[in-house]
């Protein structure tokens, strides 16, 4: 068989806990994004548009949408007898099988699948990530070095370096220290997650690492065991739009920094383009009394209300006198008449029934989900059901078919809940 240079290994079977109720019933990276996206649809389309047609997609937690998404990889050009797309799911062997219990022990697991490639290089890529990035640029910036691993890396504010794994350089790009979320960062280069290792020198390491845990993590694990050997660590600096979409509060933010007017992040470059699984739709209606302004509008919608500062999903139906603002609504949403949202985000075929208030500006209300739930965004899950004339508050969660005697007052204070027939969210 003709011998890869480099094929991608996507790591895309995470649960996203942080994100709460978005990911209740569907892998993280399945997640809808940009109203017409999928968080998948970033690293895949980087994937094609640098050359790369191999990419293994390592799938675990509640996969069915995702790989309804991804099909055989035909939006993607990945379709292919040679390479192309393939999902790479936990799996029994004679003696033993196990789920994948670390970013190094999903790699470890399919290393059959890299071998059958006998690629000189691998690239390791995360699913929950918004960017656009060359890897063929970071694969000669590889190259050129003579690198073991070469770890991408972006620049973030001090306050936020302590969320990352840290990588401390000399001049020229060399690593020589290696910080997991240190409380006081020595710099502010922060791991994308995106790596390039010699196939070669990987591999050994797995088997190595593997003889003792079966957990094997790349942050946790190799890329200190690679320091500790003296291996050759350079850091590949990105100083384009990158945005880690690992929490309702920075998905809220990657999705409306799309309707500025001059947006951090450009969807309508033609040169790189990012491709998705789109079902084609009826094109969307603005009705006559509706006021649409800086907002991404999916196909199939009828619009009759208010649209500020937002993202709509496809199929939603907006009915007159509703207004929408700074607010994610996902696919096949209906919403009465009169109704108000802010800040929020409402998820998929949910319905809103007339004279609703949901979110608003006030001091945010103490949830008790706090972990993930603390930034005043109200989060309406799938499939959910809101009767007319309630009122419901910011930093809320509601999830499932609720009545109007669950609302006391018809009101939910700023900071409650109404979960329904779910056990974790």
């Amino acid at each position: 068989m003709e011998k890869k240079e480099m094929i991608a290994m996507l790591l895309a079977g995470g649960q996203g806990s942080r994100l709460g109720i978005l990911t209740q019933n569907t892998a993280k990276p399945s997640v809808s994004f940009g109203g017409k996206y999928k968080f998948i649809d970033f690293p895949l389309s980087n994937c094609i548009n640098s050359g790369i047609d191999t990419v293994g997609i390592v799938t675990q937690y509640k996969p069915l949408k995702l790989t309804q998404h991804i099909g055989i990889g035909i939006p993607w050009d990945l379709d292919k007898k040679y390479g192309g797309l393939s999902i790479l799911s936990p799996y029994m062997k004679e003696t033993e099988g196990n789920w994948f219990l670390g970013t190094a022990h999903a790699v470890y697991s399919n290393m059959e699948y890299i071998d059958s490639y006998d690629p000189e290089y691998l690239l390791i890529l995360s699913a929950d990530h918004i960017y656009k990035m060359d890897y063929s640029k970071m694969l000669n910036y590889h190259k050129e070095r003579d690198a073991d691993l070469t770890i991408a890396v972006c620049p973030v504010e001090y306050e936020e370096a302590k969320r990352f794994g840290i990588l401390n350089t000399r001049d020229d790009g060399k690593v020589f220290e290696f910080e997991e979320k240190p409380e006081e960062p020595k710099s502010n280069l922060a791991s994308m997650g995106i790596y390039i290792f010699n196939w070669k020198v990987l591999r050994e390491a797995l088997i190595e690492e593997n003889k003792n845990r079966d957990d094997s993590d790349f942050g946790a694990h190799i890329i200190p065991k690679f320091h500790e050997e003296n291996k050759k660590i350079y850091a590949y600096t990105f100083n384009e739009y990158w945005k880690d979409v690992g929490t309702i509060q920075s998905y809220w933010e990657a999705n409306l920094d799309l309707v500025k007017i001059n947006p951090d992040f450009n969807l309508y470059e033609k040169y790189w383009k990012i491709y998705t699984n789109s079902n084609i739709q009826s094109p969307h209606f603005i009705g006559i009394d509706a006021n649409v302004k800086s907002s991404f509008i999916g196909d199939g919608c009828e619009i009759r209300g208010e649209v500020i500062n937002s993202i709509i999903g496809d199929n939603v139906l907006i009915e007159r006198g509703v207004r929408i603002r700074d607010s994610i609504i996902l696919d096949n949403i209906k919403i009465d008449s009169n109704t108000k949202i802010i800040k929020s985000i409402i998820c998929e075929n949910t319905n809103i029934g007339a004279d609703v208030n949901i979110g608003n500006e006030n001091e945010i209300g103490i949830n008790e989900l706090k972990r993930v739930y603390n930034t005043g965004i109200t989060v309406l899950g799938e499939n959910t059901n809101i009767p007319a004339g309630v009122s419901i508050g910011n930093n809320c969660v509601v999830l499932g078919t609720t009545t109007k005697d669950m609302y006391k007052n018809k009101k939910l204070e700023d900071g409650k809940n109404i979960i329904i027939n779910i056990k974790e969210v």
